[in-house]
């Protein structure tokens, strides 16, 4: 059987770079294979993408030595055209993808640029829609579809044209955990049904693997790393050394001393062999820590009995009531569409409620305009273009300490510090336009981090980046939270960012709040989970299949020890950095 992707000796280093993005590559990738590709940001997964769905060359252009092969063909044969019925790209950012005024409209594109006739290209948009379970949804604008709406649109539109591999890149990253969990399901159903060759290129290792998948790739600085089954490569170290999250199951055995073995199967937790490891992971419970109880605080935000609908008689929220401590870092949570972000619209009093009030600092804020709650709370956007409004990035983090007079010299510190904080100093003088998605992320982050707000609220702040820099913008915010006492509110899907970074979890479904409480006892409590759309933590499965009958405990002690070991491993690298300097 012919090869459907092959690289041989492959590099390629794009025209503005003096060294190869990436080199001497060779991989093959054999028809109807599902792999996933991973690696932190930078490491070249991205441009192998790219070369692969033909944007390099053909987009961004560069210097290619060795071989590469899509369908037996030369993608320099082919053209993007060419390689466009071959390859379908669904892109991260799914609103960069739309181009029909209706969804119907959006899935039948490719048809209509190969002049299909209506009646065949009726039933194929049908067709299509009913796979990807949006037929609904065919008569809707994609404006008003949810991420998750959004991204089957997306698949929809190139699945249409009958393509031998569809390449996701980042799928997840704008879902909440149960919908990002059916999106993997209807991946790979359609692998199952069509046959299709399958490349997903994903941050979140744990939730891809929902399904199984039968290669891992890891890209590193440009080569390939590791290439091998999730079995194998959960059984080594690679991804640690690589700065990229192993799912939390595996992480917690590795802290309890467990050498874990591939035959024992490790790619699901439901599934894998536990015997040689419960009476390690029983015994390290028994010896860990307990996480630290904050004291009690005054309140910096207070929300009572809040109502708010867009038309009359159908509420969007319904008796939201909660009250977050000075120096608290809460998570808001719930799935695409439970109201959200429109409560954090509320807060920032760009909508004014039905009914109810939210108070900051004790003062009712609705006599507050926009701006003078801006003076106070900042808030960072989901998607990064809703925000950016300037060119060049210096400008841009540097835009609302220029509105507010603020001098020039002071601009000038200020921003480069914010800078630096936010790992995006090096780029000081580039064109956001030049930026990932990730990275666009970071430079919205900092315009706001750049106001010293009393309070923060960061829709989806670790959306698209890889573990490292999601590290680094979190461990920042903590030490911003802590240091400052500045209160961060965090509305996000990621249930490892809730579990170790917050103090509380208020959990919305459907415009009311379930929950209020730890985000360990969030995630183990399975009736709130399903009922918000969230992913209970695999620390519960591991709690419970090794006789552990507190799960919630579990995941607090895990937590807990996570915390002190990054502080050990951040201890080490300023003292290293310290010794540099006075050398």
């Amino acid at each position: 059987m012919e090869p459907m992707i092959e690289f041989k000796d492959f590099s390629f280093k794009y025209r503005a770079q003096k060294e190869p993005t990436l080199q001497d590559i060779n991989l093959t990738i054999m028809p109807g294979e599902k792999v996933l590709i991973v690696g932190p940001s930078g490491s070249g997964k991205s441009t192998l993408a790219h070369c692969i769905n033909g944007l390099v060359p053909f987009s961004y252009a560069g210097d290619l030595t060795g071989k590469l092969r899509i369908a037996g063909k030369d993608p320099a044969d082919l053209g993007l055209f060419g390689l466009s019925k071959i390859v379908g790209t669904v892109l991260q950012d799914t609103d960069g993808q739309f181009i029909g005024l209706t969804v119907a409209e959006d899935i039948a594109f490719a048809l209509e640029n190969d002049n299909v006739p209506q009646k065949d290209m009726f039933l194929k948009v049908d067709e299509v829609a009913e796979l990807v379970d949006v037929k609904k949804l065919l008569g809707n604008a994609p404006r008003e579809l949810s991420g998750g709406q959004k991204q089957r649109v997306s698949m929809a539109g190139v699945m249409v044209d009958d393509v031998d591999i569809l390449l996701f890149d980042e799928p997840l990253a704008n879902l909440d955990p149960a919908t990002g969990k059916r999106a993997i399901d209807l991946i790979d159903q359609i692998q199952k049904k069509k046959k299709t060759t399958i490349l997903i290129i994903e941050h979140r290792l744990e939730d891809a693997l929902y399904k199984d998948v039968d290669r891992i790739i890891v890209v590193g600085e440009g080569r390939i790393v590791a290439d091998t089954t999730p079995d194998k490569l959960l059984a080594e170290d690679v991804l640690k050394e690589q700065g990229i999250r192993e799912p939390l199951y595996i992480t917690a055995m590795k802290h309890a001393g467990c050498r874990i073995m591939a035959e024992d199967k490790p790619m699901h937790m439901e599934t894998m062999r536990m015997e040689p490891y419960r009476d390690k992971v029983r015994a390290w419970f028994d010896k860990a820590g307990r996480k630290e109880k904050r004291p009690d605080a005054p309140s910096a935000l207070k929300v009572e009995d809040l109502y708010f609908s867009y038309v009359e008689g159908k509420p969007i929220l319904q008796h939201i009531h909660f009250d977050i401590k000075k120096g608290e870092m809460v998570s808001i949570v719930g799935k695409n569409g439970a109201g959200k972000s429109t409560l954090s619209n509320l807060i920032c009093g760009f909508y004014k409620p039905t009914r109810g009030t939210i108070c900051l600092d004790g003062e009712d804020m609705a006599p507050l305009s926009i701006k003078e709650r801006g003076e106070k709370i900042g808030l960072v956007m989901q998607s990064p273009n809703q925000m950016i409004s300037k060119p060049m990035i210096f400008d841009e983090v540097a835009l609302g300490l220029w509105v507010r007079g603020v001098s020039q010299e002071e601009i000038r510190e200020r921003v480069h510090q914010t800078l630096k904080i936010c790992g995006l100093y090096p780029f000081r003088n580039w064109p956001v336009s030049a930026l990932s998605f990730g990275q666009k992320k970071r430079v919205s982050i900092a315009s706001i981090l750049v106001m010293n707000p009393q309070v923060m609220i960061l829709d989806e702040p670790t959306a698209g980046q890889d573990y490292r820099h999601y590290t680094e913008i979190m461990e920042f915010l903590k030490e911003v939270n802590e240091t400052l006492g500045i209160t961060i509110i965090m509305i996000t899907h990621d249930m490892h960012l809730m579990l170790e970074y917050t103090d509380r979890a208020i959990v919305i479904s459907d415009g009311h709040l379930i929950a209020d409480d730890t985000p360990a006892r969030v995630l183990t409590n399975e009736v709130i989970a399903d009922k918000a759309y969230l992913k209970k933590t695999s620390l519960y499965d591991l709690a419970l299949r090794c006789g552990i009958a507190d799960p919630s405990e579990f995941a607090e002690r895990f937590i807990a020890y996570e915390r002190e070991m990054k502080r050990a491993d951040q201890s080490k690298t300023g003292a290293k950095e310290e010794m540099r300097a006075d050398g």
